[in-house]
């Protein structure tokens, strides 16, 4: 069975960057769309940016803001997700997901995950 795993997270100070990857186990999974998510505590799961297959073209939510760029290397068969001038605001788990969803930032559409990575922002 096909798991996606993201990496990457950690404690990050107001201002700093990460670079979460999110990678299937498993047998080549690269022919799907794929998008980031994330979930603080007591929050509902949250849509940040999907990117299409095959032409890696990409759609931001709100969450993204302008400062999360998402990317995909088809050869590598992963996912990235760039993260500049984090806020403690943007302190959840950070989930990784493949599909083929009708609704592209819709949590229900997508059939894999995989289990967060949690990033942490001190002031």
């Amino acid at each position: 069975q096909v798991q996606l795993v993201e990496s990457g997270g950690g404690l990050v100070q107001a201002g700093g960057s990460l670079r979460l990857s999110c990678a299937p186990s498993g047998r080549t999974f690269s022919r799907s769309h794929m998008a980031w998510f994330r979930q603080a505590p007591g929050k509902e799961r949250e849509f940040i940016a999907a990117v299409y297959w095959p032409d890696g073209s990409a759609y931001y939510g709100d969450a993204a803001e302008g400062r999360f760029p998402i990317s995909r290397d088809n050869a590598k068969n992963t996912m990235y997700l760039q993260m500049n001038s984090l806020q403690p605001e943007d302190t959840a788990v950070y989930y990784c997901a493949a599909g083929w969803p009708s609704r592209i930032t819709s949590t229900l559409e997508y059939d894999t995950w995989g289990q967060g990575t949690q990033v942490t922002v001190s002031s």
